[in-house]
């Protein structure tokens, strides 16, 4: 369950890719203390044991902040270490499977990138949808453009909070205003950068701006 749309505002997803000596933790915690509202933990590689140390790990700072913490795909595990929620793709668990798993209690975010996807995610009880990719994107190599009339037309199909995904920068974030947005999901603009805090506190200020530009 989604307590607050406008943690939605600047959802940060994890990828080690770009550690360079640091650890997940303290990344994330850079992150989050320039702004970040909402942290998604995705692995693709580690193995059972060490991903689920990680998500603890993770999951006890976000806690320390008061910032909702989500897996990527992993329903079984958040149920098992009570996590906030989780983020399922439409290759992955079915939403309705998914919500059947976690409970009416946690948070279940779906990716959608129709009209059709969309519907059928929030009656399969999403709290909110993941929409993209907005712009090109390299973090994910099958991630098909979604353009930003269908993004707009997604929004106003649903009554869930939508934020878009895929290629989102401090320099084209402003091109989502008037979609009807509450926020975006950002990989390497934030992890990517020298200085994590300052570019997540940077981009925060550009979505804003956006967004209000929106109303």
């Amino acid at each position: 369950m989604l307590e607050d749309k406008n943690a939605l505002l600047l959802y940060a997803v994890t990828d080690r890719r770009w550690l360079n000596g640091d650890s997940l933790k303290d990344q994330v915690e850079k992150a989050i203390k320039g702004g970040a509202t909402f942290i998604q933990l995705r692995e693709k590689d580690l193995d059972r044991a060490s991903f689920k140390a990680e998500a603890l790990e993770i999951q006890a700072l976000c806690r320390t902040y008061h910032i909702p913490f989500v897996l990527d795909d992993d329903v079984d595990l958040a149920v098992e270490i009570n996590a906030d929620g989780v983020h399922v793709g439409q290759k992955d668990l079915e939403a309705n499977c998914a919500r059947q798993k976690l409970g009416p209690n946690r948070i279940l975010g779906v990716s959608a990138q129709t009209v059709e996807e969309a519907i059928a995610a929030e009656k399969a009880g999403a709290d909110y949808l993941g929409v993209g990719a907005v712009f090109p994107t390299g973090s994910k190599d099958d991630a098909d453009e979604v353009s930003h009339e269908t993004l707009r037309d997604i929004c106003r199909s649903v009554s869930i909070p939508v934020i878009a995904i895929g290629g989102i920068t401090r320099d084209n974030v402003k091109e989502l205003s008037g979609t009807g947005i509450v926020g975006i999901a950002v990989i390497s603009a934030i992890f990517a950068k020298e200085d994590i805090t300052a570019a997540t506190a940077d981009l925060k200020q550009q979505t804003l701006k956006a967004l209000e530009q929106s109303k």
